[in-house]
């Protein structure tokens, strides 16, 4: 599936008319959450804000800005309330507030750099604010999470950096002049997922977790076994010394170690444990490759201790089949499980100290 963004970037490239739908806020039971994203042109549609009639409702409202007049600022922004009750013919029974920005040739025309920006951004695992004039026609600016402007030649639009600083998520706001701003909170694409090896395995869990946020490094020593098309949020490490992509990786990265060659999945092992901040480190194999391997990391100087961290064989229990497909679900709804245990009982200091390592470009 097509991210929100990816699909903005190349639309916006080839000067194809869009709108992006965004959840800017919710009351009660609803589909997704605020900050889910869409985009719809003429004949299609990306990612998704929940399904059903409520996209049908969207769409419908989308391509009518889409027909209009794009002089007219009525044609560019809008912003609906849509309830989720028996007339949409969806038992949700909360509310959903819609954010609706056309973007084509007649936008502003730091579009393109605001986009590439928030691409910037998203790559790099540091979450941005985008501010959207409800109200007004002003363009779209990036805000860092403590309120600063990324564009510091931005004239002052009543917006304060508390606005920004105070609030978790995609919200609603009212500036200093009483008009009305999406501060719509764009989460990057995290954690940070190390694959070593791009064999039919590698290449089957990479496409599902493009469609996942986290971000993915993938590393082998074949070039030509890269696809030539990936999405944003993967990025390749073609090189003839794999060892060291490892010592690159960012504190709490989570590893997956499936190369061509068991000597160098035990070289990426050694060298994976010996790092004290790693997230997660998963080895493909079966118990007998663990075995072999243990015996031969504790002769090379891994203690028991680190020894416990690594986890083979992956995936979760139940799905046996050998298949990429097959063993690339049970190995991402493993990393799932991790992820959602991380970041509802999150570590306060470790995630701290990422965050400032990330904002100072250290990582």
């Amino acid at each position: 599936m097509t991210t929100w963004l990816a699909a903005l970037k190349d639309l916006h490239s080839t000067a194809t008319p869009a709108v992006l739908v965004t959840v800017a806020t919710i009351q009660g039971s609803t589909p997704r959450e605020a900050g889910a994203r869409m985009v719809f042109t003429a004949d299609g549609q990306y990612d998704t804000i929940g399904g059903g009639h409520l996209e049908w409702r969207a769409a419908q409202i989308a391509r009518d800005m889409l027909n209009a007049d794009p002089a007219a600022f009525s044609g560019t922004r809008k912003f609906e309330r849509i309830a989720l009750g028996p007339s949409l013919g969806q038992c949700c029974g909360g509310v959903v507030f819609l954010a609706f920005e056309r973007i084509d040739q007649h936008s502003d025309a730091r579009t393109g750099a605001m986009l590439g920006e928030l691409e910037h951004h998203w790559r790099n695992g540091v979450d941005v604010w985008r501010a959207v004039a409800l109200e007004a026609d002003e363009p779209t600016l990036l805000y860092e999470l403590e309120g600063e402007v990324c564009d510091l030649s931005a004239p002052d639009n009543g917006l304060d950096a508390t606005m920004f600083r105070n609030a978790g998520n995609t919200h609603v706001a009212e500036d200093r002049y009483g008009r009305r701003w999406l501060l719509d909170r764009c989460r990057a694409h995290q954690p940070q997922v190390v694959l070593f090896g791009a064999g039919h395995v590698g290449a089957a869990i990479v496409r599902v977790l493009a469609t996942l946020p986290c971000r993915v490094l993938w590393v082998d020593e074949r070039e030509d076994m890269f696809p030539v098309d990936l999405p944003m949020q993967v990025t390749v490490e073609a090189t003839d010394v794999p060892n060291a992509v490892v010592d690159l990786a960012e504190p709490g990265a989570y590893f997956l170690v499936m190369t061509h060659s068991h000597a160098l999945d035990q070289q990426l092992s050694e060298r994976i444990l010996k790092r004290a901040d790693i997230g997660w480190y998963g080895l493909i194999g079966s118990q007998t490759k663990r075995k072999q391997f243990e015996h031969r990391l504790l002769d090379r100087g891994i203690t028991e201790e680190q020894l416990n961290k690594m986890t083979c064989p992956i995936g979760i229990p139940g799905i046996y089949g050998k298949e990429p497909a097959s063993i690339a679900i049970a190995v991402v709804a493993q990393l799932m499980q991790l992820w959602e245990i991380r970041f509802q009982q999150p570590d306060r200091k470790f995630k701290a100290k990422l965050a400032t390592q990330m904002l100072d470009g250290r990582s």
